[in-house]
């Protein structure tokens, strides 16, 4: 009976994770400006019937996400140094394409770059997400070296647009509300800052070589599940993003499909996919694994679209839940290690030894 009243209450705890809604301030001029930042380029590529051109930019525009509530002068260094990493996390996945076996550890070392840095400076949600995702994208987009330098610069020219968004934007709604203070930036521990990177950008790099192991036809998706795994700060967090991304994957795609089976132009989808944003901004700070559902079918365009039509929608459905599926039990493991004690007091080290003294020193915050 014991038993019986404990999984019952593990049961009311998860349902109670996964229904429960986040009281927030966010108003609808963001998501707006969010969903131009990603769908204005479809739309221009669309006019020029260079769709797969707008995709990369789009790609580009997911840079207004890390805009914050800062002044002015504050939010718009923020989001040029975020379109710097961005573009190089970029670059990265696009050089290391041309030669296959370097796009894992390429990914590798850009996961661990990224989220050291992101985690040095306090970065809030979605924190180095969004820079992996891009070099994970990049690395699996087919192309030669002469396309290399067309590829960054049409993700810059997205980041470029997003950047004028924001100001714009910012400059709107400043006159209306006053911004929030810049918060201090934490005291930088080996721990929370190297440590924590290092450990997460393997995991990112082991799920990457089981999806290429398995000879996944999308293996991009795998590593980038995983990291929207390892992102919970705690165990428990970790499990249930784990349970939200697979439950909410799973929806998600019977969404996807629906959209897939419409007939879909090259107009339609940039407005599907600004749709899709607007709803995922507006839903994310209430209700994680709501929003959660159109990311799935926003991110299958993103990276689809271009060839949408010239094959069955099915296996494509069916490669994405298991993309997700491996990369999440990747990262739930990878939060097993992250979180344990004894891995840490055993691998910590390790670690310490085997990196530049530089790296394992942690200077204060300027």
């Amino acid at each position: 009976m014991a038993g019986a009243a404990q999984l019952i209450s593990w049961l009311r705890a998860e349902w109670g994770s996964l229904t429960r809604f986040n009281r927030s301030d966010r108003r609808w001029p963001m998501p707006f400006a969010a969903a131009l930042s990603s769908g204005l380029p479809l739309l221009v590529g669309a006019s020029f019937s260079h769709l797969d051109y707008g995709l990369i930019s789009s790609l580009g525009g997911m840079l207004f996400l890390y805009l914050p509530e800062t002044p002015m002068y504050h939010r718009m260094v923020v989001l040029l140094a975020c379109a710097f990493a961005l573009i190089a996390s970029y670059a990265a996945g696009v050089i290391s394409q041309l030669y296959p076996p370097a796009t894992i550890p390429a990914l590798t070392i850009t996961a661990i770059l990224v989220t050291m840095v992101s985690r040095y400076y306090g970065m809030p949600p979605p924190g180095s997400f969004f820079f992996v995702m891009a070099a994970s994208i990049g690395a699996h987009t087919p192309g030669g070296i002469l396309d290399v330098p067309l590829k960054v610069g049409l993700l810059t020219m997205g980041c470029l647009l997003a950047s004028l968004i924001a100001f714009l934007y910012s400059l709107i709604t400043l006159r209306r509300q006053p911004p929030r203070p810049i918060r201090p930036l934490p005291a930088p521990t080996f721990d929370f800052v190297v440590f924590d990177a290092v450990i997460i950008g393997l995991f990112v790099g082991i799920a990457l070589a089981l999806a290429h192991a398995l000879q996944l036809v999308q293996p991009y998706w795998v590593p980038v599940s995983c990291l929207a795994v390892l992102q919970g700060m705690t165990l428990r967090a970790v499990w249930t993003k784990q349970i939200h991304r697979i439950v909410d994957t799973a929806i998600g795609l019977l969404l996807a499909w629906g959209v897939l089976l419409l007939p879909l132009s090259a107009w339609t989808i940039p407005l599907v996919m600004i749709a899709l944003a607007f709803c995922i901004e507006m839903l994310i700070v209430r209700h994680y694994a709501l929003a959660a559902i159109f990311i799935t079918p926003l991110t299958i365009l993103l990276v689809e679209a271009a060839t949408l039509g010239q094959t069955s929608p099915a296996p494509l459905i069916a490669a994405r839940f298991w993309d997700t599926v491996l990369g999440c039990l990747v990262g739930l493991l990878g939060g097993v290690c992250l979180h344990s004690p004894r891995f840490r007091a055993t691998v910590s080290p390790l670690i310490r030894r085997l990196l530049p003294t530089g790296l394992t020193s942690t200077p204060p915050v300027p």
